[in-house]
C-alpha cells in the first residue's frame, strides 16, 4: 500500500525530485527505502524517444553494455538496469514497463555549473582537472571506448572536487577507428564530424 508522499519506483526506491530533462531522457533524485542514506540518480528513456526508430533502443542498449563494463573512479557507475520499471504514484495510479537504468549520484553538480560560478579558474585548478579527465578518458579508450559527447555538461563533480564523466548515450565501443556516425554536441562537435567525414574515435 502507498504510504510515501511521493512516487515509488520498483518497489525499492522513493523518487525525490527532478534533476533534469534531455531530449531522451528525464533523471530524478531517489533514495533506497531500505537503507535511507543512499541516494541514486534514476534515469527514465522517454517512450518518444524509444520509439522514434531502432538506432534509439540501440543507444540504450549500448550505454548500458558499455557501463556495465567500465569500473573507474572518473566514470559514473551504474547500479542497476531494465526495461520493466514500475512506478507507483501518491494517488496508487501505477506506470509500468519503464525503461531506466539507475546510477550512482553525485552531490555536487555539474562541471558546467561550477565553472559558471568559479569563472576563470587559473592554471592550477584547470590542471587538476585536466588530468583527472585524461585519466578517465584514457581508462575508456584502453577498453575501446569512444564517449562521443565529452562537455562540461556531461561532467559531474562530487563534494572532493572528483569529476565522474556521464551520460554515454553517444558513446560506442569495439570498432572506433573508423566511425561515420553525426554524434554529439554541435557547438563542442570535431570539424570532421559536422563535415561528415570518416573520424577515429581514440
Amino acid at each position: 500500500m502507498q504510504t510515501s508522499q511521493h512516487p515509488i519506483f520498483n518497489g525499492a526506491y522513493e523518487i525525490l525530485k527532478s534533476l533534469g530533462e534531455g531530449n531522451t531522457s528525464k533523471v530524478y533524485l531517489a533514495r533506497s527505502l531500505e537503507n535511507p542514506a543512499v541516494h541514486v540518480a534514476l534515469k527514465i528513456l522517454k517512450e518518444e524517444f524509444l520509439k522514434r526508430d531502432h538506432d534509439s533502443i540501440l543507444s540504450v542498449h549500448n550505454e548500458i553494455t558499455i557501463l556495465k563494463n567500465l569500473d573507474h573512479a572518473g566514470i559514473i557507475r551504474m547500479v542497476d538496469y531494465g526495461d520493466a520499471g514500475r512506478v507507483v504514484k501518491p494517488s496508487g495510479r501505477v506506470i509500468e514497463n519503464i525503461v531506466f537504468i539507475i546510477m550512482e549520484f553525485v552531490q555536487g553538480g555539474l562541471l558546467f555549473d561550477l565553472c559558471q560560478t568559479m569563472g576563470a579558474m587559473g592554471e592550477d585548478a584547470g590542471r587538476f582537472f585536466m588530468w583527472q579527465m585524461l585519466d578517465a578518458v584514457e581508462y575508456m579508450h584502453a577498453r575501446r571506448v569512444v564517449h562521443r559527447d565529452l562537455k562540461l555538461e556531461n561532467i559531474l563533480i562530487d563534494e572532493q572536487l572528483n569529476l565522474k564523466i556521464a551520460d554515454f548515450g553517444f558513446a560506442c565501443y569495439k570498432s572506433v577507428d573508423s566511425l561515420r556516425s553525426y554524434r554529439g554536441t554541435m557547438t563542442y562537435m570535431a570539424p570532421e564530424i559536422k563535415e561528415g567525414k570518416v573520424y577515429k574515435g581514440s
